[in-house]
Formats: structure tokens, C-alpha cells, sequence
């Protein structure tokens, strides 16, 4: 009988080197799911390689197309063709990378085709006819189908491929998204221990408790407050599919953080006040006939310019976030964006530019538009669905110790 040896797993370690491990080979997981999976692995610990390869497989698999690259992963590390340690940092293991690169026959026969049409039965960790402890055969396919929920579908789904029932939902998780602005220094001081300045007022009104002698010093620090997140929307007719989600999207963060709101296409309209309302299609109705300019065509140097002018220079822009949600095509030259774009990164703290054609196979920045804006971009990211919004986030969210070009503003 072959020997049997029990390993004692720490669930977090190992759900985020799993995760690193799907993440090489293209899967789009991130740190929620690592931390999902180590919570499926506490409350429900798998006895067998399957139990696990079905727990693995129902919290990191959000799409059928996922399933191939997971079943290599999964059988790289579990079938002993992986090292853990090549995701412990030791660069001398080749680790998947090796697995990859082997030859058809070291890597042994090739599992048979599935018929045409049909998408091929994922296996089962052990073979095909494997059983669990208890001798019961593996469950079909077919009846442990881990497929996606319709959640997790419209998480990954682009919006300009949701039905009308799906966007509205998709439009109401996006409006709650939590965002985190980045911090910055304010006017205002905090006690605090560590505090290299003496708070003279609070010193002094401390000190009438002992007869006016001032036995405590009482220490300060400035208090640190939320950066103010601005956000152009382009509402011309190449950003259609996208435009109610992202007003969708600004509408949440006026109301959570007092964000300022703009749209453009041949001309900015300011739409923070129409976008404060709680009701999501008033509000939305408000903001499309504010805009005389909707689904026209697109002039970014215009845009940017009027922003800058009207309302940059006043301090709306200085020290801000700057999220601008556009495609990059534009009927304006080419040199006068790149100039706005450089008088706009000299007063903004941080510029985001959400592009949902990013998400395309094989984009590259070559429009016009796009290409001369983004030198002055700080972070280019594609928010075309709901799962991507999340790298936006973390962008705006960036460390506030961090400043562009040694820029402190």
C-alpha cells in the first residue's frame, strides 16, 4: 500500500499562491478570490484532490473559455509537475514556466478530443474513473457543473454586451462601488503622541487645569484629508454602449464623496448637481438634457482646455483626482490635446484615463487622441465591465506618498 502523508496547509498562503498561479497563465483572479478560496478551504476543508479541485474550480472559474488554462494550472501543481516553491520567490525553480515549455512528449499523450460542439469534460485530479475515499465514483460533469453564476457572468461580461435587464443591475453595483481617494495633507492639525509640532491652543486651555503651568505638551500633526476626484465623461457617439454606466458610476461618487462631474463631446457640461439626486434615472434623464452635445462627435483639446479654464485654475483641479473616461478618438489635432492634457497634469495630483477599448485584443494606443494624451497619464485602464472597474478603483486609491515626477502638490 502506497504511503499516504498528510500536509498541514496554511489557507491564505495557499489561496494566494494558487491564485499567483492562475494569474500567470491569464486567468483574471485577483486578491477577493484568493481570500474566498482560503474562506471555502477553513469552513469546508476538502478530504480528497477532488473536493479541492471543485472548490478551487467554483470560486476562480467565472466563464466556460476559463476552464482549459485552469485544468493545466491545476494539474501542473497537483500532479507534481510544480514546485510551490517557484511562488515563494525561489527564482531557481522553473516552476510553471517549465511545465509550459516541455516537450509533447514529455508532457505524455494528449487527452482525446471532445466531438465537435461539445465542450470537453473537465478531469477529474486522478483520472477519469478516479474515486473519492469513500469509493463513490466522481461526480459527472454534467451534474457538478461549477459554470458561472449570472452574478459572476455580468461581473466579466463588457457592458456593451448586457441586455437591458442586465444593465440596469450592472448600473446599480457600479453606482455602490466602493472607492477610496487617496489622502492628502490638510490646513488643520490632530492631537497625536507622535507629533513633531506643540499645539500651542490645546497647550494652553490644558494648562488651566494646573494653575496655568503647562506640565503637558500637547503634540500635533496635520490631519489628512480625502483628495477630490473629478471625472469627464465622453458622451459622444463611440462611447454610447458605455455611457450610462459610467454615469452610473460618477453618480455614486458625487453622492459618496462629493465628486465633481463632467461630460463632454464637442462641449463640457458640468452635470454635478443633476448627478446628486438619489433617484438614478432622474437623475440620468437630468444629465442627458443638460448635455445639448450627447452622442455627437468628439473634441478632447476643447474639452480639457474649458475644464481647465473655467474651473481647473480656481482649484477644482489642484491636487485632484482626475478620472477621464473616453476611447481617445477625437477630431481635434493631435499636438493642441497633448498640450492640454500637459497644462491639466500640472495641476492635478493624479491622472486616470479609462479607455474601454483597451480590453480589445491586440489595442494599441495608435489614435491620434489617445496616443498624444497618454505621456501626461498616470494610469491608463479599460473599465469595460464590472470586474475591471476594480482596477480603476485601485487607481484612484494610489499610495498619496507617491507624486508624479517628484511633484509635491
Amino acid at each position: 500500500m502506497p504511503e499516504t502523508r498528510a500536509y498541514r496547509v496554511e489557507p491564505a498562503a495557499f489561496g494566494a499562491a494558487f491564485a499567483h498561479a492562475l494569474r500567470a497563465a491569464g486567468l483574471p483572479t485577483g486578491p477577493d478570490r484568493a481570500a474566498w478560496f482560503a474562506d471555502a478551504l477553513s469552513l469546508v476543508p476538502p478530504a480528497t484532490r477532488g473536493e479541492l479541485y471543485w472548490t478551487a474550480r467554483a470560486v476562480f472559474v467565472t466563464g466556460r473559455e476559463q476552464l482549459p488554462a485552469f485544468d493545466r494550472v491545476f494539474a501542473a501543481v497537483f500532479e507534481g509537475d510544480a514546485d510551490w516553491a517557484d511562488f515563494r520567490g525561489d527564482r531557481q525553480d522553473p516552476g510553471l514556466e517549465a511545465v509550459r515549455r516541455r516537450s509533447p512528449a514529455e508532457r505524455g499523450p494528449a487527452p482525446p478530443a471532445a466531438p465537435a460542439g461539445e465542450h470537453p469534460a473537465a478531469p477529474r485530479p486522478g483520472g477519469a474513473e478516479a474515486r473519492d475515499g469513500e469509493g463513490e465514483r466522481a461526480p459527472t460533469s454534467e451534474a457538478l457543473m461549477m459554470a458561472a453564476s449570472r452574478d459572476e457572468r455580468l461581473h466579466a461580461t463588457a457592458f456593451a454586451d448586457l441586455a437591458a435587464d442586465e444593465l440596469a443591475d450592472i448600473r446599480r453595483l457600479v453606482a455602490a462601488l466602493a472607492v477610496r481617494p487617496p489622502l492628502r495633507p490638510a490646513r488643520r492639525t490632530r492631537p497625536a503622541r507622535g507629533g513633531r509640532r506643540i499645539d500651542l491652543r490645546r497647550t494652553t486651555r490644558a494648562a488651566r487645569r494646573t494653575g496655568g503651568e503647562p506640565l503637558r505638551l500637547v503634540r500635533a500633526t496635520p490631519d489628512r484629508r480625502p483628495r477630490r476626484i473629478v471625472l469627464l465623461a465622453d458622451v459622444s457617439a463611440s462611447m454610447e454602449p458605455y455611457t450610462r454606466v459610467f454615469l452610473s458610476l460618477m453618480q455614486g461618487l458625487v453622492a459618496a464623496h462629493r465628486a465633481e462631474a463632467f461630460v463632454f463631446a464637442t462641449r463640457l457640461t458640468r452635470l454635478t448637481r443633476a448627478l446628486a439626486g438619489r433617484d438614478a434615472d432622474r437623475a440620468l434623464a437630468a444629465a442627458a438634457s443638460g448635455a445639448e452635445d450627447w452622442a455627437s462627435g468628439t473634441r478632447i483639446a476643447d474639452a480639457v482646455r474649458a475644464f481647465v479654464d473655467e474651473h481647473g485654475r480656481r482649484g477644482m483641479a489642484r491636487g485632484s483626482v482626475v478620472v477621464i473616461l473616453s476611447d481617445g478618438w477625437s477630431t481635434d489635432d493631435p499636438g493642441q490635446i497633448a498640450t492640454q492634457m500637459a497644462r491639466l497634469s500640472r495641476l492635478a495630483h493624479r491622472i486616470v484615463w479609462v479607455n474601454p477599448r483597451k480590453a480589445a485584443r491586440g489595442f494599441e494606443p495608435i489614435a491620434g487622441g489617445m496616443a498624444a494624451a497618454l505621456p501626461h497619464v498616470d494610469a491608463f485602464v479599460s473599465g469595460h465591465s464590472y470586474a475591471a472597474l476594480h482596477e480603476l478603483v485601485r487607481a484612484i486609491a494610489d499610495d498619496p506618498e507617491v507624486r508624479r515626477k517628484g511633484d509635491e502638490r
